[in-house]
């Protein structure tokens, strides 16, 4: 169920875009994404690197970075241990060849994500004391990771955490009690006295942070930052961040960079899938890229990807961009799999009538976990859990809804789970079989949701007519980009619009191509979805609403407004 909104914020939108050379209606936007002040507009619009937080505001950044640059200085070992998704093999990416340009002993593993599971573990941390490693770092993960920290100190090993996710905590009569690795030093700005005051970098930020930290120590020529900014911004579309703030000048400088890049891996993954460097996009990372490098942690090893990125030769690089892409189409068909049996669960079963969905898929692979329940999220816009057999008990994924914190939930029934951590909107989960139904059980009779939470809000930026819409209303819109969680794609309506001519396209009919007309005027349409309910609106003159986002549609030389057409309602007579 669905309930469309329309944003009704104010500010003087004529006088800010005078003031920054915008559209009024894109100031409104930009109003609506919470930007307020000239200040906040100014960093919205044209923030820089040199804009950032100082990373010297992390607690321990400086114990950390003091660490690592002793191992340096002494020759000791340094592993790097990351997570196997985008976020932790750029995380990986970067720490590895950021002190490997100083010259350090350092090295990286990454958990099999079968084997080992989710972060650090006793085993990934034996293996490493027996390579005479003296120092590990860990990346993307080792905020939760109590008792493996607690076993890398009795091997006397130094441990690093630069980590992102929430910190795991317990409530006893009203206080809130927070817990941290017992680490040489841990990096996260989530946890409690940090004064950073921006929480939401992904793991790949944090760790470009500290290479920044370390290499002001070490003195050494800052320009070499420039190459990691691209990874950084890889990851924070990849890990689904929210894109306000720095996460927003990270993303835009770092797409801006790509197009020169050195690094053959990048190249060879832009150019097997098609992507312009000079185009390339926000999307083109999210839904194209990023899958790519996904795939590898998750039907096979994420070393790959790493080795990838780190490969100098063009034809080798090239090679393993092939393997990747293969990899993902291998997932699709996997994941498409079992999101039809998860569909079919929900809608034949008890599942039904579940305010938080706990799907058991015992043959799914435990990769794609998340990718379904993602899926499943947004077809029943219900959290949604998806387990499937690990190789002790069960393993999934939680992905999550606006006004449910997924994260929290969890904490509340840690008892039931083996090992969970994560974000308010998705996590990961380990439990025995034999609480799988009291996992359900207790989520659904503690939901809290009321029926407006699980009523999905389509929030209306701006209500404007399609006649309005012209080439210079589409570049102006340019200036928000990068779009992605939280600075989402602006979305428009238009109402009591007139169906002139409509047609199915694409191979399964799933594309439609439209003609729609107000009282001043028409333009084309196109919408990915079925048109058999608007044909049929067609052919009885009812009359339509729509939420839509302009673009120009350029074939041939020809170009041609037109609306992406994202939503609609049939009008009643």
């Amino acid at each position: 169920m669905q309930e469309w909104r329309v944003y009704s914020k104010k500010a003087d939108f004529q006088a800010l875009g005078d003031r920054f050379g915008i559209d009024p209606v894109v100031a409104r936007i930009i109003r609506n994404r919470d930007v307020i002040g000239d200040d906040a507009v100014d960093r919205y619009l044209n923030g820089r690197m040199e804009d950032l937080y100082s990373p010297h505001l992390m607690k321990d950044m400086d114990k950390g970075v003091d660490i690592i640059s002793e191992a340096i200085s002494n020759g000791d070992r340094i592993r790097i241990i990351g997570d196997y998704d985008i976020d932790g093999i750029c995380s990986i990416y970067i720490l590895f060849k950021g002190m490997k340009k100083l010259g350090a002993t350092v090295d990286y593993d990454v958990p099999d994500r079968i084997a080992d599971g989710y972060g650090i573990n006793e085993n990934l941390i034996k293996k490493a004391y027996d390579a005479g490693v003296k120092v590990i770092i860990t990346c993307d993960n080792g905020i939760a990771a109590m008792e493996q920290i607690k076993y890398a100190k009795t091997l006397g090993m130094k441990v690093v955490v630069t980590d992102h996710h929430d910190v795991q905590y317990e409530d006893v009569d009203g206080v809130r009690r927070y817990f941290v690795p017992e680490a040489d030093a841990v990096i996260d700005s989530k946890q409690e006295n940090c004064e950073y005051p921006f929480k939401m970098l992904c793991g790949a930020a944090v760790a470009y942070k500290f290479i920044q930290c370390l290499y002001e120590l070490r003195q050494v020529d800052m320009e070499l930052l420039t190459e990691f900014v691209v990874f950084a911004a890889i990851a924070t579309i990849g890990d689904i961040v929210d894109l306000q703030d720095e996460n927003r000048i990270i993303v835009k400088n770092g797409l801006s960079l790509i197009k020169d890049t050195d690094n053959q891996g990048i190249k060879a993954l832009m150019a097997i899938n098609d992507v312009d460097p000079n185009a390339i996009t926000a999307y083109h990372i999210g839904f194209v890229i990023g899958p790519c490098l996904n795939a590898s942690g998750r039907l096979d090893t994420a070393k790959r990807a790493i080795e990838l990125f780190l490969s100098d030769d063009r034809e080798v690089a090239e090679k393993y961009a092939g393997e990747l892409k293969a990899l993902n189409d291998e997932r699709k068909k996997i994941t498409l799999d079992a999101t039809n049996e998860a569909i079919t669960l929900v809608d034949t079963t008890e599942l039904s009538d579940d305010k938080v969905l706990v799907v058991f898929l015992p043959d799914c692979h435990e990769s794609v976990a998340g990718i379904v329940a993602g899926r499943i999220k947004e077809k029943y816009y219900r959290p949604t859990i998806v387990l499937t057999r690990g190789e002790e008990g069960l393993k999934g994924s939680a992905r999550s809804i606006e006004g449910y914190n997924i994260f929290e939930k969890l904490m509340e029934r840690k008892e039931l789970l083996t090992k969970f951590g994560g974000h308010p909107m998705a996590a990961g989960l380990s439990l025995d079989a034999a609480n799988l139904l009291e996992l359900r059980k207790q989520l659904n009779e503690n939901h809290g949701m009321s029926a407006d939470d699980l009523t999905q809000k389509i929030w209306i930026d701006v209500p404007v007519p399609v006649d309005y819409i012209s080439e210079k209303l589409i570049e102006d819109l340019k200036v928000l980009a990068p779009f992605g969680k939280a600075n989402e794609k602006p979305v428009f309506a238009d109402k009591n619009l007139t169906i002139r001519q409509i047609q199915s396209m694409g191979k399964e009919g799933n594309f439609t191509k439209m003609v729609l007309e107000n009282s001043r005027g028409r333009i084309e349409a196109v919408g990915f979805f079925d048109s058999t309910e608007l044909k049929e609106a067609y052919a009885n003159s009812k009359r339509i609403s729509c939420t839509y986002y302009p673009e120009v549609n350029e074939f041939r030389g020809n170009r041609k407004l037109q609306i992406c057409v994202t939503g609609y309602r049939i009008e009643e007579s």
